[in-house]
């Protein structure tokens, strides 16, 4: 059921917990003790990603088939689906490197995805992975997503936190992993920075239920990312006209979403001449944002706009 309650909306920063493959993630709790949004830093919803540095060594290389259960009624490769890829190539390279036990705890605190051009089903996917930007606690990484025999394409960029064990607080990466990562990027002085604010209930366009189900839980007892992007995807069933590439979608995490929650998810939709707030190429593009809510909580924030 979809309730329209107006229009307006509003913005700001934003973490969900995600397994990476096999990898462990911290249970629960927002991570507002973990980063603080740094305001001084000049970048936006409208940053353009780092280009695949094509033919570096350490760019970590994969092929997989497209199957039926990744596509929509259309051949599509889906969002939610094309996230999971991108969670599984993660767990690969980290068990490559051979840092999977020494860096087992990871959040992921914003993923950001251009879709430039579907990629259809039947198609093999080529998947490229490295990192655009590190910290001593957390990195930004990369993966792109060719569809092999069309001219499918997907672009996206990660902010991965990683966690200690013990403390489930940042933790240091050990050298030789830094060391590692900081290969394919100049950038070791990465700081965090929110794009996204929740929008208010009183000005949405809509607000509706997503029902937490059974299957939408994971190891560590709430929901995986990839649902997240499902809400995306059943958003974009209702609204046909946003499905128009290119596209972006972002989504930054603030807390997980647990079996029996009450999901709420409140959209606005920002009209052309209010969409500055989001970046300054923005400021003649209609940008919808889509607030995850239970009860007063914001779980997560997710916007989408065409590039």
């Amino acid at each position: 059921m979809i309730r329209r309650v107006g229009t307006g909306g509003g913005q700001g920063p934003g973490v969900g917990m995600i397994r990476m493959g096999s990898l462990e993630v911290t249970p629960a709790g927002s991570l507002s003790w973990a980063l603080r949004d740094n305001g001084s830093e000049a970048v936006s919803l409208d940053k353009t990603m780092m280009p695949v540095p094509d033919g570096h060594p350490d760019v970590f290389d994969r092929e997989w088939p497209l199957r039926v259960g990744d596509v929509d009624r259309t051949g599509r490769l889906r969002l939610d689906a094309g996230c999971r890829h991108i969670q599984d190539i993660g767990q690969d390279q980290l068990r490559e490197m051979g840092f999977e036990d020494t860096h087992p705890l990871w959040i992921v605190r914003r993923t950001m995805v251009d879709l430039i051009r579907p990629i259809e089903f039947q198609d093999m996917l080529r998947m490229r992975r490295w990192c655009s930007g590190t910290s001593n606690r957390w990195c930004e990484m990369r993966v792109r997503i060719d569809g092999k025999r069309g001219r499918g394409l997907i672009e996206s960029e990660a902010f991965w936190i990683n966690i200690n064990r013990e403390t489930q607080m940042p933790s240091r990466m050990v050298d030789d992993f830094l060391t590692a990562l900081q290969k394919t990027t100049s950038v070791d002085r990465l700081r965090w920075k929110g794009y996204l604010k929740p929008g208010s209930r009183d000005d949405a366009t809509e607000i509706h239920e997503f029902p937490v189900r059974g299957t939408d839980i994971d190891f560590f007892d709430h929901m995986n990312n990839s649902v997240y992007w499902s809400v995306v995807e059943d958003y974009l069933a209702s609204h046909p006209e946003l499905l128009r590439w290119p596209m972006r979608t972002t989504i930054e995490h603030e807390a997980p979403v647990a079996l029996g929650d009450k999901l709420e998810i409140v959209s606005h939709v920002h009209p052309p001449g209010s969409t500055d707030q989001f970046g300054p190429d923005l400021v003649d593009r209609t940008v919808t944002t889509l607030t995850y809510a239970v009860g007063d909580e914001t779980k997560a924030v997710a916007a989408l706009f065409s590039l």
